[in-house]
C-alpha cells in the first residue's frame, strides 16, 4: 500500500507507532532544514541502502517537493513493501503548513 498524503496527514500518521521518517534528499539539502527524527537515505543510494529496511515495517518518505520520495516508495513498493506514505508538495509544503520555521530552498 501507497498513500500520497498532504502535510497534515502526513504530521498525524508519523505518531503511529513502527513508522519510520525517512528523507531521500541529499545530505547538502539535510544541511538546510528537515524534519526532526528523519533518516536520512538519498535516493541517489536507495538501491544500495534499501536491503537496510524491513518489507514488512511501515515507512513515511519525504523530500523537496515530493516527487523523488513518491518514486523512492514506488520502487520499495516494486521490491515487496507494504506500508508506505509520500509526503505530497514535500518538505516545501511541510514549511508552509506545518513547520513555518524550516527555512526553504
Amino acid at each position: 500500500m501507497l498513500e500520497d498524503f498532504s502535510p497534515q496527514e502526513f504530521q498525524s500518521n508519523l505518531s503511529r507507532d513502527g513508522n519510520t521518517l525517512i528523507d531521500v534528499r541529499e545530505k547538502w539539502e539535510l544541511d538546510i532544514c528537515k524534519i526532526e527524527g528523519a533518516v536520512n537515505m538519498p535516493m541517489s543510494s536507495i538501491m544500495e541502502t534499501f536491503s537496510d529496511l524491513d518489507p514488512e515495517s511501515s515507512y513515511s518518505l519525504y523530500c523537496h517537493h515530493g516527487m523523488r520520495s513518491m518514486q523512492v516508495a514506488n520502487f520499495l513498493l516494486s521490491k515487496g513493501f507494504k506500508s508506505l506514505f509520500n509526503l505530497r508538495g514535500g518538505i516545501d509544503a511541510w514549511s508552509r503548513e506545518v513547520d513555518g520555521s524550516l527555512e526553504r530552498y
